[in-house]
């Protein structure tokens, strides 16, 4: 298992839903990209496994062409049991099984 911490804001999708969103810092997001080579599902997203706090769930990355980078989607569920809301810069883990 490959593990990556760091640190990403939370933000909102402009659109409908109102989406909450971290946008992986681009250095980890290329090491993700490059371990994960040939597990790209539908979408070009990734399975991982995130953590922010005490909670852990399964989730996906997506691509963002605007930056380059990786998008993390993050439940309402997650934001309201750590206390979350957009513009908020928590710790974020993300563990990819190989």
């Amino acid at each position: 298992m490959l593990r990556y911490e760091m640190q990403a804001e939370i933000w909102v999708y402009p659109g409908k839903g109102g989406w909450h969103f971290m946008t992986l810092p681009t250095d980890f997001a290329a090491l993700i990209k490059a371990a994960m080579t040939g597990l790209v599902r539908p979408w070009g997203s990734l399975g991982v496994t995130a953590k922010i706090g005490k909670t852990r769930w399964q989730t996906s990355l997506f691509p963002d062409k605007a930056s380059g980078s990786l998008l993390l989607p993050v439940k309402t569920s997650v934001r309201q049991r750590e206390g979350l809301k957009a513009g908020d810069a928590p710790t974020l883990i993300i563990e990819v099984e190989l």
